[in-house]
């Protein structure tokens, strides 16, 4: 298993995490599945779910081992007359955070998610001094909270939460068919008829700003609906018309600027091991771009998507990473120092690439790498 810091909340996270929704089942199915994401080397845990089922079979599971897990525990999700209930109310998110606890035998959430803002307003008016921040500063202060989160589906939401001092990394839902949807506040949209539309419009520039600005800011992103709910595993689902498998969605997802970990919901202990096997696949077995190049529908001609395919540069150049920088760069009006700094740090720039094209047939996607390594050289000064 690889780790990757998570943001700037210096935590090292497996970049395989568990989304414990569906571990619903007995107690005993619960820790044979805790144990295999535990020998697979998944240190990283997501739980937004609210019922008693979810949160015991979780926490008994990895009793006595609390130290090696690195707990997402959600604020704001709560059980009310045995039924989820998203709300601010302190009078149900206070007992709903202490039951968390209790049921995870600590006394403490790694991170404490501001859980599921997907409406603007709403995260301003949460912001601006409301009580439950008020409460969430409490936990932080004393040490109930180390870390302070926030998930969300809208891309505005997700950059304001990058904007806003507190709050150090987000839960958010990336795959290569959301990434084409614009910004709403309607989770349904990206399932629906609009989803498919969007498969042939390109990535909107909301999340390329978006991911530019986690870079910058140095917040961490953990990543949900990787999978699309499992709709990309089937070309009849797919918005694409072609089916990918897990570690084709896990390696796009896993090269977006700034994600650290992608939560995989696990019901069985064999989605583990389809998950983590991810860790061990070839290139070809990762390969998302050759794929999605052969869809019958996606909008990524001409785009760079970081897979990799250009390698390798006879001068050295890492083209894939020159690419990213300077996707994440023109996103501003004048090029961030920390950018330049990753940039620079590369050692082979695009300065020295000489124009031979050897690496524009391999592309998948027809990027004239050539041009732009000449525009990254001119905007990088190097």
């Amino acid at each position: 298993m690889r780790y990757r810091e998570l943001g700037k909340t210096g935590l090292q996270v497996s970049e395989i995490g568990f989304g414990g929704e569906w571990v619903d089942g007995t107690p005993e199915e619960a820790r044979v599945i805790v144990s295999a994401a535990r020998e697979a080397g998944i240190n990283i845990i997501d739980c937004w779910m609210p019922d008693p089922t979810r949160r015991s079979n979780l926490g008994d599971a990895i009793e006595g081992e609390r130290e090696r897990w690195i707990i997402q525990g959600h604020l704001g999700s709560t059980w009310q007359d045995g039924q989820y209930v998203r709300t601010r109310d302190l009078a149900q998110v206070k007992p709903a955070f202490e039951d968390l606890l209790e049921r995870f035998h600590t006394d403490y959430m790694d991170i404490g998610m501001i859980h599921y803002v997907d409406k603007p307003e709403e995260f301003d008016e949460l912001m601006a001094d409301s009580p439950f921040l008020g409460y969430l500063r409490e936990l932080h202060a004393s040490g109930a909270v180390r870390h302070i989160g926030l998930s969300t589906h809208n891309p505005v939401v997700a950059k304001r939460a990058a904007q806003h001092p507190e709050i150090e990394m987000i839960l958010f839902s990336v795959n290569p068919a959301f990434d084409m949807m614009p910004a709403t506040d309607n989770l349904d949209d990206y399932f629906g008829e609009a989803g498919v539309a969007a498969a042939i419009d390109g990535m909107t520039p909301e999340r390329a700003e978006l991911y530019a600005l986690c870079e910058e800011t140095g917040t961490g992103i953990t990543v949900m609906k990787g999978y699309m709910g499992g709709r990309l595993f089937d070309a009849a689902t797919s918005p694409f018309g072609v089916a990918l498998t897990p570690a084709q969605c896990l390696e796009y997802d896993l090269t977006r600027p700034a994600v650290a970990s992608v939560m995989v919901g696990f019901s069985a202990p064999e989605h583990v091991a389809e998950a983590v096997a991810y860790e061990t696949a070839s290139a070809e077995e990762r390969d998302y771009a050759r794929v999605l190049a052969g869809a019958p529908r996606h909008a990524y001609v001409g785009q760079c998507t970081y897979c990799g395919h250009c390698a390798p540069c006879p001068k050295g150049i890492d083209i894939a990473s020159v690419n990213k920088f300077y996707d994440l760069a023109t996103m501003y009006d004048e090029v961030p120092d920390s950018l330049l700094e990753h940039y620079r740090a590369l050692g082979a720039t695009a300065s020295g690439c000489i124009a031979c094209h050897a690496c524009e047939p391999r592309c998948p996607f027809g990027v004239r790498i050539a041009e732009k390594m000449a525009k990254a050289a001119v905007l990088f000064g190097c």
